[in-house]
């Protein structure tokens, strides 16, 4: 359980840097018109956003090692702490002081965290039918087509809903990797490559993969970073906490079912507040000092 919670952690730390890199980047860009997977492919010159995208490659892989060791509920509401991070490193590097609000929110998101901490207990997962496999498939296929017509939303209802669009789809992307069928530790992941190929989760997770990127991308450029990341918060956490008590056989310790559900309204609640600091500015210039 504690690896599973230092990969949560690391996941949150890369998803945190990655956010302010990609926000930068994708700012920089024309603005797309439409669901356009030519914007990916633009952004994808910019040094800053390949390496935005590879912090987020190794957050994924991280929370896969989390996704497959705790409840849902907890990677989530830990990786959703990424805007903390956000926070934090904007204060200390960008010159973006903290005021009142957010040092309130900071302290609401690692209450929480330490509510879901404590109230989180191994994994004891149920076996997934191929049924819930393929609806998790159906659920990715189903944002893709959905963000076609949000994707032609100007300004603020654009931003806000592409940006839902993106949470729910990296909530998918949780759900799925929950499902991915086999070993997936390295000493075994190359000899069950056959069974992951027959999984639909396998699928779900690139196509949710895929639509989370690009609706993104294009949310932040329809509004500001805030709009676009506060939807996105709530949806990837939400929905896939949901799926895994209800469907995935998530559950508390005994007797911390009451805080489990204070830490990780804190933790989202906290994160919501603290999202605007995904609007990434140049650092102001220092006041000549006097001689």
């Amino acid at each position: 359980m504690l690896l599973g919670l230092l990969a949560a952690a690391g996941a949150a730390l890369c998803y945190g840097v990655s956010s302010v890199l990609e926000a930068v980047a994708t700012r920089r860009e024309k603005p797309a018109a439409g669901l356009d997977p030519r914007l990916v492919v633009r952004l994808l010159r910019s040094w800053v956003y390949v390496l935005g995208v590879g912090l987020d490659g190794l957050g994924f892989l991280l929370s896969l090692v989390a996704v497959r060791t705790l409840p849902l509920f907890v990677v989530q509401s830990v990786v959703a702490s990424f805007l903390a991070i956000t926070a934090v490193l904007g204060a200390v590097f960008l010159r973006m002081p903290l005021g009142r609000r957010d040092r309130i929110g900071l302290a609401v998101v690692v209450a929480g965290l330490v509510l879901v901490g404590l109230s989180a207990t191994e994994d004891s997962s149920v076996d997934v039918s191929d049924a819930e496999q393929w609806g998790v498939l159906v659920a990715a296929v189903l944002l893709a087509v959905l963000a076609v017509p949000l994707a032609r939303l100007g300004g603020a209802a654009g931003a806000t809903a592409l940006g839902a669009v993106a949470g729910l789809s990296y909530g998918a992307t949780a759900v799925a990797s929950r499902m991915l069928p086999g070993d997936l530790s390295p000493r075994h992941v190359a000899g069950g490559v056959d069974t992951l190929l027959a999984s639909p989760a396998t699928y779900a997770l690139v196509v949710a993969g895929a639509v989370a990127i690009l609706t993104y991308s294009v949310a932040l450029q329809r509004g500001s970073v805030t709009q676009a990341t506060a939807p996105l918060v709530v949806g990837e956490t939400v929905a896939p906490a949901l799926v895994g008590l209800l469907l995935l056989g998530d559950q508390t310790r005994p007797g911390w079912g009451t805080a489990a559900v204070l830490g990780f309204a804190l933790a989202v609640a906290g994160a919501v507040s603290l999202a605007r600091h995904g609007e990434v500015r140049s650092p102001e210039p220092q006041s000549p000092q006097p001689g």
